[in-house]
């Protein structure tokens, strides 16, 4: 299997095992905190293990949080994911996909902002058409009482974008900061469950322990490890292509195990999302195979 075609399949795995994520986290049917300090916790230990075994065994020696920038970037990363599991609990399924799907654009603003990269004609016509997607998603949220969970989605999508800048100004391998990371929101939601159990008021609430678990120490691990190593050997534009996955087929997942079924607006404003990603990733994977190409044709005499 030559690079590519490795590349093609890690972030295709990388991606399919994504989209199981929200359908895992309600498969639990488990209380908010008690789910985040429960998926948290799972994928921290996983990124211990796995950081132990690397060193023990690899050719490498990774660092787990790379110095200030690393504990920046892993700041955001935790906070996103107690956003993110936060909006799952609060919206519809398709909302939160959606929504953060928004990521790449966020980080092209942040790029620009901070990095001084400024966007190209077809990312600014991208970013516009995208803010027409998820304003309409948002509407409907307004309309159907699930605002919180969408603003959510949005600030997970933002704080994603920041640890990205973050990464890529610092440019030091981070690579284990986003699993590492949710220290915080274990912490967190530990703290959340304790306190509940001493009010006598709850405590700890997952109906269905293992399915939360087996997301958190299996698939979260394996979609970041696979999404982070697809960049050594495709393109960025093809990179986001996979991530497209978790966007169509988690409400597909949902849909066929909880029958959730989208509003007309989400599913609208969801298509035109989804279409804008493709054009813009198919656009940029044209400009970069024409690019290599000029760059390798003869000169003629």
């Amino acid at each position: 299997m030559n690079d590519h075609k490795k590349g093609l399949v890690l972030t295709a795995i990388g991606g399919l095992a994504l989209s199981f994520d929200v359908p895992l986290v309600r498969l639990g049917h488990g209380e908010m905190w008690s789910t985040v300090a429960l998926r948290s916790t799972a994928t921290f230990a996983a990124a211990i293990i796995l950081w132990l075994l690397v060193r023990r065994f690899g050719a490498t020696r990774p660092v787990l949080i790379p110095g200030k920038a690393g504990l920046s970037a892993g700041f955001c990363y935790g906070i996103s994911t107690i956003a993110f599991l936060g909006a799952v609990f609060n919206t519809a399924t398709a909302n939160v996909v959606f929504i953060v799907a928004f990521t790449p654009m966020y980080a092209a603003i942040l790029g620009w902002l901070v990095l001084k990269e400024r966007p190209s004609p077809s990312t600014l016509v991208t970013m516009l058409v995208m803010f027409l997607g998820v304003g309409l998603i948002v509407s409907g949220g307004l309309a159907g009482g699930h605002l919180l969970g969408d603003i959510l989605a949005a600030t997970a999508s933002f704080l994603l974008a920041l640890a990205i800048t973050l990464s890529r100004v610092a440019r030091i391998d981070m690579g284990f900061v986003p699993l590492v990371a949710t220290i915080i929101p274990a912490t967190i939601g530990l703290s959340f469950v304790a306190a509940s159990s001493l009010a006598g008021t709850g405590g700890f609430s997952v109906a269905d322990p293992v399915w939360v678990t087996f997301d958190g120490a299996i698939m979260m691990p394996l979609a970041f490890w696979c999404l982070a190593t697809g960049p050594k050997y495709l393109s960025g534009p093809e990179v986001g292509m996979f991530y497209l996955l978790e966007t169509i087929l988690a409400p597909i997942w949902v849909w066929l195990i909880f029958a959730e079924i989208p509003s007309s607006r989400t599913l609208f404003g969801g298509s035109i999302l989804v279409l804008a990603l493709i054009g813009y990733s198919a656009w940029q994977m044209r400009r970069v195979a024409r690019r290599d190409y000029l760059a390798t044709r003869p000169i003629s005499s």
